[in-house]
């Protein structure tokens, strides 16, 4: 991750936190703010699929509580492990 610009890992970093954030409030209300649509597309790039991306959007929408909780958990998931496995997020 040290060969990404600072400016690209703070990017990446906050929009994870936007993410996290409205994964965790998905369980009470729809999560598909602009905030969060910003940060799905900042995270584009760094992705190699979009699978998680889309499904993440897809869920945020969801009028059915479980369903939206569950579903962007697990695109949460899968939006992190991209970022792993494309050596651009580590713990």
């Amino acid at each position: 991750m040290a060969s990404l610009p600072r400016h690209q890992r703070v990017i990446i970093s906050l929009s994870l936190h936007i993410l996290r954030a409205a994964m965790v409030r998905s369980g009470e209300m729809r999560v598909d703010a602009v905030e969060v649509r910003l940060a799905l597309r900042c995270l584009l790039p760094h992705c190699p699929e979009r699978w998680p991306l889309e499904l993440f959007w897809d869920s945020a929408g969801q009028d059915n509580e479980i369903g939206r909780a569950q579903g962007t958990t697990a695109a949460f998931n899968g939006i992190v492990r991209q970022l792993r496995l494309a050596g651009r997020h580590e713990d």
